[in-house]
């Protein structure tokens, strides 16, 4: 089982629009650094299981047929935004697993084409998704401005188990998904810092937020994600940091 994050951005991307500040400079001379906006793919016994959909060129990166299924964190946006174009391929059918969210995005439920919007998420209820039975599905929540929730993946097979988490976008984590890490002990958790420890934000979370994180549960590795320009930016001025040794920065294309 592996994750490969396809954006590591939050809602700005880097680089950002008429922004001159050094992480947007260096993102524009260093390609590793351009930071599409954040979503991933599960990879698990030759099946594709896509974690949000905005990346730039989705349909290119993933011909007819290889998305097995499509799991939504929430309905903003820049989480969604390459379904309004997808839903309308000659492809089979995709299932979509999404939190509560009556609202959705637009027309996206009113007009879905080839996205076949599945029954709601429940919280801490596991579920599978066809032909992949060895892999458990257990929604957590997260605190954002509607709602959203993250994906704890546990992947048994052949006596072995391996488990992967994927938390954004949040500030701060419940405690009902806290016990769920706690219990399931997961080997990477992929998780928002969208800021550096200059900003509080109420709907993400900042790099002293997931140090803390790290300290708490210092066995899992954690990958940070949806992040600004003003983290970069931070972290090269601040370039003498030490980061924990189970925190790293995540980067677009990075295998987990």
């Amino acid at each position: 089982m592996q994750l490969t994050l396809l954006g590591t951005g939050n809602v700005q991307g880097a680089p950002v629009y008429g922004c001159d500040c050094t992480a947007c400079q260096r993102a524009m001379d260093e390609p590793k650094w351009q930071r599409n906006l954040c979503s991933a793919v599960l990879s698990v016994a030759g099946q594709q299981l896509l974690i949000d959909a905005n990346h730039p060129a989705l349909m290119q990166r993933f011909a007819a047929g290889t998305i097995n299924a499509i799991l939504l964190t929430h309905f903003h946006m820049d989480h969604v935004h390459a379904l309004f174009s997808l839903r309308w391929g000659l492809a089979p059918t995709i299932p979509v697993y999404r939190p509560d969210d009556p609202q959705g995005c637009d027309d996206l439920y009113k007009h879905p084409g080839l996205l076949a919007f599945q029954p709601p998420n429940q919280l801490g209820a596991p579920f599978r998704v066809a032909n992949l039975p060895e892999l458990t599905i257990t929604p957590v929540a997260l605190n954002h401005s509607r709602p959203c929730q993250g994906y704890v993946f546990e992947y048994e097979s052949n006596q072995q188990r391996d488990c992967l988490a994927y938390l954004t976008d949040t500030q701060g984590l419940p405690d009902a998904t806290w016990q769920k890490l706690i219990q399931c002990a997961p080997r990477a958790v992929v998780i928002d810092c969208s800021y550096s420890p200059l900003v509080n934000n109420s709907n993400h979370n900042n790099l002293s937020q997931v140090i803390e994180f790290a300290r708490r549960l210092p066995d899992s590795l954690w990958v940070l994600t949806h992040i600004s320009h003003e983290l970069d930016s931070f972290l090269l001025r601040e370039a003498q940091l030490q980061l924990p040794p189970n925190i790293k920065v995540g980067l677009d294309d990075m295998v987990v």
